[in-house]
């Protein structure tokens, strides 16, 4: 991408998409394009089509996307699948329609089987059925990348499917309605230690395993993409038989028990951790395979613990912007 290239990120406020912006501002890029949810709504197509026929960007990162934990996927199933369903729908094809060069669809790895062989390689989508808890939403990511796939083979466009493993950082949500496990943790850590009790609940028994990776890495390897040069960006943009698909994590994984006594030493919870074993575990295990970008050259370079230290700063952050807010509005 040239530096003045017309760049669109959808969902620039997420925390994928304001991890790309930090990005992209960092390495110079001077024409990117953002709107918020007021001023576009993505799930209206018309809107989509005036708003893209008249920016015209040369490249799209579709970061846009309703999201959120366990609790937050069983409770609203129908926006899940609907709203995720009618973005994808109409960014990817209008990104053919005004000639988008490159656009990068943000999946997640909820799309791979419950039950997969590890680590997940991308060849294993489809192979089995889905984690029941947040079906909806994964087989709307599912659909994300089919629509890349036709439109590759049919239009010859150049959409890229990223799978990213459990993404966590700055921007990232810490309301427990909706929260993904590690900032909810941090919330219910930070909670804990300031109301001095001697337990941390947390759901499940402990014993899945996940595997995290810092936001603004998510990042890097989406610059590190979108910047390939044209044979080895067309090589992964998949073929009669093979999605334009790519896995990105960290390289190693950690069980939720593992995971909530790092968190509460990091915050400075010094009482038990309990688990609350009548609550849902999720997939047992999602590690994924990310040997094929490591081998074009990238790596994560964001240390486990330190992304938490960092993702607790930014936790303690929203509150004293939380309380100025409501000091501002008290006068």
């Amino acid at each position: 991408m040239k530096h003045d290239a017309r760049i669109y990120v959808a969902g620039h406020r997420g925390l994928v998409g304001s991890a790309i912006m930090r990005r992209l501002q960092s390495a110079g890029y001077s024409n990117v394009i953002t709107r918020t949810h007021a001023e576009l709504n993505l799930t209206q197509q018309p809107a989509v089509r005036e708003f893209m026929l008249s920016e015209r960007p040369e490249y799209v990162f579709l970061a846009a996307a309703k999201v959120g934990g366990i609790l937050a996927n069983d409770s609203f199933p129908a926006e899940f699948i609907q709203e995720n369903l009618a973005i994808q729908l109409n960014v990817i094809d209008e990104c053919w329609r005004s000639e988008v060069n490159r656009q990068i669809f943000l999946g997640s790895s909820c799309i791979y089987p419950r039950e997969c062989p590890q680590p997940i390689k991308e060849e294993y989508l489809l192979t089995g059925p889905l984690e029941p808890t947040n079906r909806p939403y994964a087989v709307a990511k599912i659909a994300g990348i089919e629509q890349c796939w036709a439109y590759n083979r049919q239009y010859g466009t150049q959409n890229l499917a990223v799978m990213p493993t459990n993404l966590y950082g700055p921007g990232d949500h810490y309301d427990l309605s909706t929260a993904h496990v590690l900032p909810a943790l941090i919330r219910k850590a930070h909670e804990a230690k300031v109301a001095g009790r001697k337990e941390l609940i947390v759901w499940g028994t402990g014993d899945p395993r996940r595997e995290f990776l810092y936001v603004d890495d998510m990042a890097d390897a989406c610059l590190f993409l979108a910047n390939l040069p044209e044979p080895e960006f067309r090589s992964l943009l998949g073929s009669e038989s093979t999605a334009p698909l790519i896995n990105v994590g960290y390289g190693s994984d950690l069980t939720i028990r593992e995971l909530a006594e790092l968190v509460a030493r990091i915050v400075g919870f010094n009482g038990r951790v309990v688990f609350d074993s009548s609550k849902p575990d999720g997939t047992p295990r999602k590690w994924l395979d990310s040997s094929r970008i490591l081998r074009m050259g990238w790596k994560p370079v964001t240390d486990f613990e330190e992304g938490i230290r960092k993702t607790y700063e930014d936790y303690m952050k929203s509150l004293s912007n939380d309380r100025s807010q409501t000091a501002e509005f008290a006068r």
